[in-house]
């Protein structure tokens, strides 16, 4: 199956798919922070917990910045095609340029006019976000200011509640909405409580944003990235979707690849 056959197929699977994944109440899900076109921690990630019947959440951004984005992103699509209910691959702002440009966009600017626009339908499908009944969410960047988690599938490419989630950033201050900083949203405290506590959940694991900490809010937002594209080790966060709750990151098991 040659790489337009496959983006297609997959474009097929993940129109199908919500824009807001619940997880099962069973095994364990690995998250997975920004990987762009990192294709050897891609493998590693792959190789060392697929096959040990892990659910994988990978947080989006797997194009620009590093060498083989396109590897990545292939290789990222044909393990969904055949692994739609274990592999879950979630929209970051790197899979938006063709509703929302920025720099540097190493990949796109690559491609020619017809790839772009079969790249950018199959990407275009991709979901927002996942959660899990034991009080964990998993999206890109910010949480979206919507009424409830069924809201979510309401959200169209482009509008502002897409731009808080692969736009937004958070800040360790009290406010809500902070301001825009260079096309980011950013957040506050406060918005991050209120938000949560609308969804009923506990902890968002997150990437997008290399300067935050790794955990703020009290222990209750985890910002991880899996790629040598920013000055950071390597990170992903396991979390049992057994466990009765998951109430803050001393719950969640953080490993460096």
């Amino acid at each position: 199956m040659d790489e337009e056959d496959i983006l297609k197929k997959a474009e097929g699977i993940l129109e199908k798919e919500p824009k807001l994944i619940e997880l099962p109440q069973r095994g364990k899900a690995v998250f997975v922070g920004d990987t762009h076109g990192d294709i050897y921690a891609t493998k590693y990630i792959i190789e060392t917990y697929l096959t040990g019947g892990h659910i994988i959440i990978f947080l989006g951004d797997y194009v620009d910045r590093g060498e083989y984005s396109r590897e990545n992103i292939n290789y990222l699509i044909q393990l969904k095609v055949h692994n739609p209910e274990t592999i879950y691959l979630l929209m970051g702002n790197h899979e938006g340029f063709l509703f929302k440009e920025f720099q540097p966009a190493d990949f796109w600017e690559t491609l020619s006019h017809e790839e772009r626009g079969t790249y950018g339908s199959a990407l275009g499908k991709l979901p927002y976000a996942v959660c899990s009944k034991n009080g964990v969410m998993g999206l890109h960047g910010a949480l979206p200011d919507v009424e409830n988690l069924k809201d979510f599938g309401k959200i169209e490419i482009g509008d502002r509640y897409w731009d808080q989630i692969v736009w937004g950033d958070f800040t360790e201050s009290r406010g809500n909405y902070l301001g825009n900083y260079l096309g980011r949203p950013q957040y506050g405290r406060d918005y991050f409580e209120r938000i949560m506590a609308r969804f009923g959940k506990n902890v968002l694991i997150r990437s997008h944003q290399p300067f935050v900490e790794q955990s703020i809010f009290d222990k209750r937002c985890l910002t991880i990235f899996t790629s040598m594209a920013y000055a950071r080790e390597r990170t992903v966060a396991i979390v049992d979707l057994e466990e009765k709750s998951i109430s803050s990151v001393d719950d969640i098991v953080i490993k460096n690849l």
